[in-house]
């Protein structure tokens, strides 16, 4: 990966004592919803709707790359063999069922998913244990898993606060964090670049084909939850309050952000 960042120390702190007692990763988008109820009914319908054609529209928009990044995060993360593994928003099953040929028989995957269209997406993929909930309140028990890992998803949580909780709770001690997202780049050119590209030209390619209405709408969703996402240094300061030692934020080229940390 090309830099590291690592936030620690009295900056982090500062950021802390500034957080809200819930903290929400984006501002309401009125545009899209009324209120947080509808917010999850809508994402949802979304998701449900896309779910066929899901893997081929992200594939296409990260030109085939995401699906090997994804991976190499899991093992730069050191999840070998007998290792337990929770994928939160786990989607199609593309991540669980990679783990799933590096934990072995050994070890175990769940994929968690808020959207059935999803997880029977990753049914058909092979993955093994498929649970639906969400984030904020998993239906799992405490200390169950080494590793956890959410790929482009924190976004659509309600609560960074109940969502990092959780995480650390399902964790045993020693386990670790890893957060894959795509943060607003901090240089003008490179955000105006990203947001023809994700905000205008993605959903107009999403749009074709069956059902392509909702997927031209979760994807015009998709980039403005990043730009209006808080910052990558609320999210690290939220996840230090969790509890999480050695937070750590990993970026490749300006806007893949990739966020670690231990239980």
């Amino acid at each position: 990966m090309e830099t590291s960042q690592r936030h620690r120390g009295e900056a982090s702190r500062t950021v802390q004592d500034r957080l809200p007692e819930r903290l929400p990763p984006h501002p309401p988008l009125a545009r899209y919803y009324a209120d947080e109820q509808e917010r999850q009914r809508q994402v949802s319908r979304w998701f449900d709707e896309s779910a066929a054609r899901y893997d081929f529209i992200t594939q296409a928009m990260s030109f085939g790359s995401g699906n090997r990044y994804r991976q190499q995060a899991l093992l730069q993360a050191g999840l070998a063999e007998g290792m337990s593994l929770l994928d939160i928003a786990c989607g199609t099953g593309v991540l669980a069922a990679h783990a799933q040929s590096i934990v072995g028989v050994r070890g175990f995957v769940v994929g968690l998913d808020p959207s059935p269209g999803m997880l029977r997406e990753a049914r058909g993929r092979g993955v093994l244990k498929l649970v639906r909930g969400v984030a904020e309140s998993l239906p799992l028990e405490s200390e169950r898993f080494d590793l956890l890992s959410m790929g482009y998803a924190l976004r659509h949580v309600s609560d960074l606060r109940a969502t990092f909780g959780e995480y650390r709770r399902v964790l045993r001690p020693g386990g670790k964090v890893l957060i894959l997202e795509i943060s607003r780049p901090r240089y003008r050119f490179m955000f105006r670049l990203l947001k023809l590209y994700l905000g205008c030209m993605v959903p107009w390619f999403a749009r074709l084909g069956r059902r392509g209405r909702g997927a031209r709408e979760l994807m015009k969703y998709y980039w403005d939850t990043i730009e209006y996402c808080v910052a990558p240094e609320v999210i690290l300061a939220a996840l230090q309050e969790a509890g999480f030692s050695g937070v750590e934020r990993h970026v490749t080229m300006g806007f893949l952000s990739l966020y670690t940390g231990v239980r």
